[in-house]
């Protein structure tokens, strides 16, 4: 099978079967705990735990790129079929991080193998956790889809609070005021940690407004 069939046959074929109580956060970082079972043979089932990590939502136009850690390019190419089929969506974009916990096969059927897990999350009350009956061959696709169910449902309100807070606003250079607030927040970490530096210089360079802000950046390393 073609890596586009591939694919096609995990998106199809994933179901969230426990999604998360909470949306993602608009002025922050959201931590979802996710566990995806996936069918080996009967009675043999396939656990992987672990989390994504959403970072705060940004404002960005078309030109701006989106940034995926931790997944393979198999779920890369996930993510190009995605804006393919939703060339027209909010101009608001997610940036996740996927850090793998463990992995465990367990010889029960699977809808037991399921209803401890659920038992687990009940005894936790962790509202950020979510199961995804997944395809063992595609497995981090299956989570992708997840992410990007997630994420669909979530913008709305996400955009509705942004809007409410004036950060949709777009200046005259085309730049909407979510970013000049990254830029300036940025700033102000890189005047107390030039660590920071490289991550602004980035920024900067994406939104084309590295001339702009180049003697701020340079003054950064200026020393009396």
């Amino acid at each position: 099978m073609e890596v586009d069939g591939r694919i096609q046959f995990a998106i199809e074929h994933t179901e969230v079967l426990r999604s998360p109580e909470q949306s993602l956060a608009t002025f922050g970082s959201t931590n979802v705990y996710y566990y995806i079972v996936t069918e080996l043979m009967e009675n043999a089932n396939v656990v992987r735990e672990g989390r994504v990590i959403a970072a705060k939502p940004k404002i960005v136009t078309p030109t701006y790129l989106i940034n995926l850690e931790g997944f393979s390019q198999e779920a890369r190419r996930f993510v190009e079929m995605m804006a393919e089929k939703h060339p027209h969506e909010l101009g608001v974009f997610y940036s996740y991080k996927n850090e793998p916990r463990e992995m465990n096969i367990v010889s029960e059927p699977f809808k037991q193998v399921v209803d401890k897990i659920n038992q687990r999350i009940d005894m936790q009350r962790d509202p950020l956790s979510a199961i995804i009956k997944g395809v063992e061959e595609s497995w981090d696709v299956s989570l992708l889809k997840f992410t990007f169910e997630l994420t669909k449902s979530s913008v709305y309100g996400n955009v509705a609070e942004m809007e409410r807070s004036g950060l949709l606003r777009m200046d005259n250079a085309g730049v909407p005021a979510d970013a000049r607030k990254s830029i300036e927040e940025l700033f102000e970490r890189a005047k107390r940690d030039l660590s920071f530096a490289s991550e602004l210089a980035t920024e900067l360079r994406r939104w084309s407004l590295f001339y702009e802000y180049q003697d701020r950046f340079f003054g950064l390393f200026k020393r009396d």
